[in-house]
């Protein structure tokens, strides 16, 4: 049963109410007064990314230019998305493409290769066999969650054993902070150091693994611990450095030891948070300069040293949206007004890839189509 919409939720609503559908949708249509327009509204939805991004065959192609490839994030976020829109045939597709394509097929023995498009031989096929565990606890805890809700014991079996191997090929116990993950299986200790990235630790996600192995939990723990040596002053680098005593910036890549495109999902999951899980309101208290920092600028900036603050260049819409759940969360209903006007001006292209995913995670959760139970377990239709 719903809830009482609270008070900074009925502004919201309110808000809402008074734009039309079609300018805001694919965002905050959320205010949907009853379950059968929401559920009319998360179809919607649904269809169109699916249109956009997702081949006949299961395959989510990005919007990388003319090289089409794809990524093993973009496969499980459809197969999330396709849970939470209860498209079962959908569904299908995309787990048999991601576990025939990077799985070498069989999803229960192989973490998905994070790579796969057009080689220089003109062939297709996987272009970096390393997996990404941002992608692999996602398609893990979504089998989980689907073996449980639609009652399929194979989906929950192969979730239960991606989930092991996650552990065994994707987790470290890493002095000072515990047993940890890793971005992904190769690649991420030199000379006793870790390069971690926090966006990669959705804190519910890993709650909810906990239910089948309690090194779960620890993981969540450590997560929690590199959130906050990512944010040092409140605002979370993409990657960062760990020598088992102190947290240090990388320098290298896009971000350049800033928080950009990745750390945007930090703030994503902490606003997804049940009220009641643990941990979150540490983690809503730890990341409240960011808030602030928003409201100051009125957009967020596309990348922010945690360190000295400095900025770099504007957000995109994607990270607006991104942003609402969590401003929600710190009740700062003046700074999520403010974004929810600025996605009006200038919504979410509707071809970029990465936008629109945090998009869908943001416009379903605040238009009630799915929520999180205080242990990560997914609940549809909004309920808690």
């Amino acid at each position: 049963m719903m809830r009482p919409a609270s008070p900074l939720r009925r502004s919201c609503l309110q808000t809402l109410s008074m734009v039309s559908v079609a300018t805001l949708w694919p965002l905050y249509t959320w205010a949907a007064p009853s379950k059968n327009q929401k559920d009319k509204l998360q179809s919607h939805a649904w269809k169109a990314f699916e249109a956009q991004f997702i081949q006949k065959d299961g395959r989510v192609v990005s919007d990388d230019g003319a090289r089409n490839q794809t990524y093993s994030e973009g496969q499980a976020y459809a197969l999330f998305f396709a849970l939470i829109s209860e498209d079962r045939s959908a569904f299908e597709r995309i787990l048999a493409w991601t576990e025939n394509n990077l799985c070498q097929g069989d999803i229960a023995s192989h973490l998905p290769a994070w790579l796969w498009g057009q080689r220089e031989d003109q062939q297709w096929g996987v272009l970096d066999p390393n997996s990404a565990s941002d992608a692999d606890v996602w398609i893990a805890y979504t089998l989980m969650e689907a073996g449980r809700l639609w009652n399929q014991r194979a989906y929950t079996a192969i979730g239960k054993a991606l989930s092991q191997r996650i552990l065994d090929k994707e987790c470290a116990v890493i002095p000072g902070l515990g047993l940890s993950l890793l971005p992904g299986s190769v690649g991420f200790v030199s000379d006793g150091r870790y390069k971690l990235n926090a966006s990669y630790s959705p804190l519910q996600v890993l709650q909810a693994l906990g239910s089948i192995d309690p090194a779960w939990l620890s993981v969540a723990q450590s997560s929690m611990k590199v959130i906050t040596g990512s944010s040092p002053r409140g605002i979370c680098a993409d990657w960062i450095w760990f020598d088992g005593q102190r947290f240090s910036q990388d320098p290298q890549g896009e971000a350049q030891g800033r928080g950009g495109y990745n750390a945007i999902r930090v703030y994503l999951w902490a606003g997804l948070l049940n009220v009641q899980a643990p941990l979150r309101t540490q983690l809503i208290k730890q990341l409240a300069p960011m808030a602030h920092q928003v409201q100051e600028a009125g957009i967020p900036p596309e990348f922010i040293d945690p360190w000295t603050l400095q900025t770099q260049g504007e957000g995109p819409p994607g990270f607006s949206a991104a942003l609402l759940p969590f401003l929600q969360a710190s009740n700062d209903t003046q700074v999520l007004h403010q974004q929810m006007q600025r996605l009006q001006k200038y919504p979410v292209p509707p071809t970029s890839y990465y936008q629109q995913c945090l998009d869908f995670f943001s416009a379903a959760w605040l238009r009630g189509s799915y929520s999180f139970g205080p242990q990560g377990q997914l609940r549809l239709g909004g309920e808690g």
